[in-house]
């Protein structure tokens, strides 16, 4: 009798412990409603993109990074930026295969694929300022080529407004 009453207890605090909550972290990434564009990835192991200079060394660097969206292509939704530091990043999609709204400024996404370092011509620098919609003044002020940080994204996941996951639960 001594046993099962052991084992009776053991069995209860067991299951009380197994149904304690999920950790706080857990509980927001399974509250959070995404829009998945390319290949299918998940939210899971992205790093925040400050963190992305320090890891990245000199070689390119296959990694998973958690960002705010400063800019998308205006005609397309054919590339987006996120600050890096105190540079952008410009993000591209794997094969032109797939495009971003271009209304996603200032939403938070999950992106996947290869970070590495690239020169961008002054033609190039010029035509990313006309689909962001930059000013003739603005475009002619371009006249130096730059070396940064860029994304070939595979997948992209966009967080949903709140209000939009809402209005749709209603």
């Amino acid at each position: 009798m001594r046993k099962i009453s052991i084992l009776l207890f053991s069995f209860v605090i067991f299951f009380i412990a197994s149904c304690g909550d999920q950790p706080a972290d857990e509980k927001v990434k399974s509250d959070i409603k995404w829009s998945s564009f390319g290949e299918k990835i998940t939210a899971d192991g992205a790093i925040e993109a400050s963190e992305l200079p320090a890891k990245m060394g000199s070689d390119s660097l296959n990694v998973k990074v958690h960002a705010t969206v400063e800019e998308v292509c205006q005609k397309k939704g054919c590339w987006m930026t996120t600050k890096v530091g105190d540079k952008d990043m410009r993000i591209r999609f794997k094969d032109y295969g797939f495009f971003m709204p271009k209304d996603c400024s200032g939403k938070e996404v999950i992106f996947e694929g290869k970070a590495f370092y690239d020169t961008t011509t002054v033609e190039m620098l010029k035509h990313y300022a006309m689909d962001g919609g930059k000013s003739k003044e603005e475009i002619e002020k371009i006249t130096e080529p730059e070396i940064n940080l860029s994304f070939l994204a595979s997948g992209v996941l966009l967080k949903e407004n709140s209000e939009e996951v809402k209005k749709e639960n209603e």
